[in-house]
């Protein structure tokens, strides 16, 4: 199973201290906002294309630019009672690595950037650019810090949603609350998993469904109940088709979790010691702790001083399809609007969506010009045998096909990855794609025949069609042919039968 290729080394977590203000640089060739997946491929892509760049990454985290999906899958699965402290984990296929990019010594001090001999990366953590004049092309810390440059790119991510029953509901509430992003709020969720008698989580997408198998499957050894509550009817309800987002409710319930769904938070109180959520159609439930993950608010902060726009539809700041806000500004991961030459316009908050922006901007810095088209893959993993990889628009409220097979013991994330060798799913794939010469007339979506709810999914081919064009494609329990579905997108056909398009990922073979 592909992943980013991104060299990861084992290592103890470090951070590099914040220096003091008289030691920056006042003017750095490239300055990169924001400290995470996006601004760290970037900085690896400027350099790339001009080996004695000189790049400064202000973060406003303390620890050194890391990537975030471990924090809800694997971490949750290691065995290692430090895994807290270590970030160290094993991936599926037994290896070991570390969360963090690099280790502090591939990094330059932030001081020493525009003297050391051929360049750099340098990583100022735990300021927070407060103020952007991009007439002037320079930056404001929070330290009242100025820092002028010659390229800069925004890579500013977001923060998650909380809802507005958990926001009025006081302190006693919120301070029993994670919204879950860093690696702080994985420290802090590990810890109060092993001392609390309830947790819930208020959220059915990604997150909160990979939480939710993760701690349903720590609980087995336990006391510990494990609620999960969202307004859909399903699991995943906003992306899957309802027959596969029901079929993965159960799959969640047989992680030992208790599923609710079509619960609508309507108020939530702190009282004798337990927090009380009152649900809009009556129900209530009893808990400890709640874990909103509700969503992600793109950080615009920086558009008012900069004068960006901001694009009213999909949040986030508006960029063209080569991520350019303005002369010199570009912009990339969770919080860039951009526009898909053949999607059109889009916003994106997955890692590997992080990864590809993240280079692309660092090579369109550095003078290539080049436009955005590079379809990137999200995946979701609940637990080592369900996983799937998506690509493009995958929406439930679309038209969808799937095409499903019985499942074998190698069709799980955890027995691809072995097979592989590797461990987080890549955008970059090697593989064989075949011809699609031989599908293409094209028929109304209506005469396809659906999966039926009932069925036992064990890995298929779900189509998303707009149009009577497939935009969008979730691979279940399908790996490493994400190559394969990227360039039905980029064709933008019409097919006379998507079951035989489905061959094209060799589901029937055994």
């Amino acid at each position: 199973m592909f992943r980013p290729q991104i060299v990861l080394l084992i290592i103890e977590p470090q951070r590099i201290e914040s220096s003091a203000p008289a030691e920056l640089p006042s003017h750095v060739p490239f300055l990169l906002i924001g400290g995470g997946t996006a601004s760290f491929a970037a900085a690896r892509s400027i350099r790339a294309r001009d080996p004695g760049a000189r790049v400064l990454i202000l973060s406003d985290e303390s620890e050194l630019p890391y990537m975030r999906p471990p924090l809800s899958k694997e971490l949750w699965f290691s065995e290692d009672a430090n895994v807290t402290e270590t970030l160290r984990f094993k991936q599926w296929n037994g290896k070991e690595r570390s969360i963090f990019f690099q280790p502090s010594s591939f990094y330059v001090p932030p001081e020493q950037l525009m003297s050391v001999e051929n360049g750099g990366v340098a990583v100022l953590t735990g300021r927070k650019v407060v103020h952007m004049d991009v007439r002037e092309n320079k930056v404001k810390l929070d330290n009242g810090t100025q820092i002028s440059y010659e390229k800069c790119l925004i890579a500013t991510g977001g923060t998650p949603r909380s809802l507005p029953a958990i926001d009025r509901a006081g302190e006693d509430v919120i301070k029993r609350t994670t919204l879950f992003r860093r690696i702080s709020d994985f420290q802090s969720l590990n810890s109060i998993s092993s001392s609390a008698g309830s947790i819930t989580i208020i959220g059915g997408g990604f997150l909160g469904s990979e939480l939710a198998c993760a701690l349903g499957r720590k609980a087995r050894q336990s006391d510990l109940e494990v609620i999960q509550m969202f307004p859909e009817s399903g699991n995943m309800g906003k992306v899957l088709p309802e027959y596969l987002s029901h079929w993965t409710t159960e799959k969640v319930r047989r992680e030992g979790v208790n599923v609710m769904s079509d619960a609508v938070v309507k108020s939530v109180r702190y009282q004798n010691g337990k927090l009380h959520i009152y649900l809009k159609d009556g129900r209530q439930v009893e808990t400890d702790h709640i874990v909103a993950a509700v969503g992600l608010e793109p950080n615009t902060e920086l558009a008012k001083s900069a004068g960006l726009e901001l694009d009213g539809d999909f949040g986030g700041y508006r960029v063209n399809a080569e991520l350019q806000a303005r002369n010199n500004v570009w912009v990339a991961g969770d919080a860039a609007c951009f526009y898909d030459i053949k999607l059109g316009r889009r916003r994106v908050e997955h890692h590997d969506h992080a990864v590809v922006s993240g280079r692309l901007a660092g090579e369109n810095m550095t003078g290539a010009a080049k436009p955005y088209w590079h379809q990137s893959m999200f995946w979701s993993d609940l637990g080592p045998e369900v996983g799937y990889e998506a690509i493009g628009i995958v929406d439930s409220a679309l038209p969808t096909v799937g095409v499903f097979a019985k499942a074998t013991e190698k069709d799980t994330p955890k027995r691809a990855a072995e097979e592989s060798g590797t461990g987080i799913r890549s955008e970059i794939e090697v593989v064989e794609i075949p011809q699609l010469d031989a599908v293409k007339s094209p028929v109304p979506a209506s005469e396809f025949a659906p999966a039926q709810q009932g069925e036992n999914y064990g890995k298929g081919v779900v189509f998303y069609l707009r149009d009577n064009v497939v935009v969008g494609l979730v691979l279940w329990n399908v790996f490493n042919r994400m190559p394969i579905a990227r360039k039905i997108i980029k064709d933008g056909e019409q097919h006379s039968d998507l079951n035989e398009v489905a061959k094209l990922f060799n589901i029937h073979e055994e």
